[in-house]
């Protein structure tokens, strides 16, 4: 089955991650996935959160998350949450998955009492923001972190793992992966697949849109999904192993 952009059910959709995007931040990124666009920024703050200094938790750090859709993202302008006064539900879900994603990327007793503030802002959305932020946040928390080694602020990378995240879905009893948004929307069962670069899972968010989906057409969007982490674990790779400021995969 050839889909609507003409890629193969099993195919990404071309990826780009651009480092250094905003020059203020200790990590920044951008990274495109087919047409949604999400940009990554990683801020050190030289505190720990409030909740472990007011349980006395010493000599241990936090990697936490904020994540947002700008107004013109999408195809009709959205209202900005902060001026409706609160976070939508799919916010606070989506920051939280960021959030405990990118702590299991980090060894936080080897970042000390400090924290790293994960910023990903969507600038256009089809499909995948969630996961695209992941990917692209794991480089800006790299860098932070390398730039903490650097200054010799921390003597050990606290990096203990790669972190990447894709999308599957059933779209008329067809497995793909990396949905697009109308694939999104028209699927029958979609699934968040987050992994570490070892190959463990973080999360599985899967759900039933109208029909239920068997053990065996769950293992194949796993499968599907496990492929495509992979392809962002070696992208991912050969940025911070080259040094590269920008790596590509797929026709972009």
């Amino acid at each position: 089955m050839i889909r609507e952009d003409g890629r193969k059910t099993d195919e990404m959709r071309p990826i780009t991650i651009s480092r250094n995007y905003i020059k203020h931040a200790e990590g920044a990124v951008l990274i495109t996935t087919g047409d949604t666009k999400v940009i990554c920024t990683a801020s050190v703050e030289e505190r720990q959160p409030r909740f472990m200094r007011d349980q006395n938790i010493r000599n241990r750090g936090w990697v936490t998350s904020e994540y947002s859709m700008l107004p013109r993202s999408t195809s009709d302008r959205m209202q900005r949450e902060s001026t409706q006064g609160r976070l939508g539900g799919r916010t606070q879900e989506i920051q939280r998955l960021i959030g405990r994603s990118l702590r299991a990327a980090v060894d936080l007793d080897t970042l000390g009492e400090r924290t790293i503030w994960m910023d990903c802002d969507v600038i256009q959305a089809d499909g995948g923001t969630r996961t695209a932020a992941i990917t692209g946040a794991f480089i800006a928390l790299w860098d932070a972190c390398k730039l903490l080694q650097d200054k010799k602020i921390i003597d050990v990378l606290p990096i203990v793992d790669n972190i990447a995240a894709t999308s599957v879905g059933i779209i008329n009893g067809t497995p793909m992966l990396d949905l697009c948004y109308t694939e999104d929307f028209a699927a029958d069962v979609d699934m968040n697949v987050v992994m570490t670069g070892s190959g463990k899972f973080i999360e599985i968010q899967g759900t039933a849109e109208h029909n239920p989906f068997s053990r065996e057409e769950s293992q194949q969007l796993l499968d599907l999904s496990v492929n495509g982490i992979q392809q962002l674990v070696r992208l991912q790779n050969q940025m911070m192993l080259e040094n590269l400021d920008e790596v590509s995969l797929g026709n972009t």
